[in-house]
């Protein structure tokens, strides 16, 4: 019985191990540290992968700054301070992330925010424990991010987004991840071929200007994305989907060539070994 519950302790010890082993710490801003700086955090976070255990690091003067942790995209993008989820001041910051999704930090004080102190980062779950899914098809989703190293951005020639989601197959359930700077450009989802044409911004479905925004395909067909920036729009800065619904069942059986019925049907008249 001793001996049972030693072992059981070991294998609980390994497996967590095994999930604290595998997470990061990230000093925010690494050698500029946590200050104003327009775009910093931006280009730093767009860099990186964050999951749950992850930590970050803030490092500042404490006499004159501080890290606030704001609850939405908004409260974020204008710097309001009013309502924080979280305050830390002492200069040297420890913030682990503790759950998935968005999660947001400013300076409190105003000015600094508006020059550029704020962070934005998208937590995953751990790759080692996925969280269950909510239906049967999302084992088989997949992530794109929107233009690879391009990311969402005005693009050098006005056919890239076209020619990059016609190299891919999109289905139920698949995720778009656009990461780009939120203070130059948004994303904008429209409803028909029409608006996505014109570029017109006057009915969108829905609006994200986080800077980093996961939209996940929920229903097939042509889902359609552009920017409210009128010249980004028409210079090329959107995305047109084609979303397939999901095949129901498993893989379908592999059709077999006439080579391969003739090899088939002459295997069928081997001998059998005597036993």
């Amino acid at each position: 019985m001793a001996t049972t519950t030693r072992i059981l302790c070991f294998v609980l010890v390994m497996v967590l191990m095994g999930c604290c082993c595998s997470a990061k710490i990230y000093k925010v801003g690494d050698s500029e540290g946590w200050t104003a700086k327009g775009g910093t955090y931006y280009a730093w976070a767009s860099r990186k992968e964050f999951q749950v255990g992850d930590s970050l690091i803030f490092e500042y003067d404490g006499n004159v700054n501080d890290v606030t942790r704001v609850s939405s995209a908004l409260e974020y993008q204008f710097c309001n301070s009013a309502s924080p989820q979280a305050v830390y001041e002492t200069g040297h910051d420890v913030v682990t992330l503790a759950e998935p999704g968005y999660h947001f930090f400013i300076s409190s004080n105003h000015s600094q925010c508006v020059a550029g102190q704020k962070l934005v980062v998208f937590v995953v779950q751990y790759h080692q424990i996925p969280p269950p899914p909510p239906r049967k098809i999302l084992p088989f989703a997949k992530d794109f991010k929107v233009g690879d190293s391009q990311e969402w951005r005005v693009p050098d020639e006005s056919d890239f987004y076209s020619k990059w989601s016609e190299e891919k197959q999109f289905h139920v359930g698949d995720n778009l991840l656009f990461y780009y700077n939120y203070e130059v450009d948004d994303i904008l989802e429209v409803s028909g071929d029409l608006e996505f044409k014109s570029c017109d911004t006057s009915s969108p479905v829905a609006v994200h200007n986080s800077g980093q925004d996961l939209v996940r395909l929920t229903k097939p067909g042509i889902h359609y994305f552009i920017t409210s920036k009128t010249p980004h729009c028409e210079d090329g800065l959107k995305l047109r989907v084609v979303v397939r619904p999901l095949t129901r069942g498993g893989p379908k059986k592999m059709q077999l060539s006439p080579l391969d019925h003739l090899i088939k049907w002459l295997q069928s008249f081997r001998p059998q070994p005597h036993h």
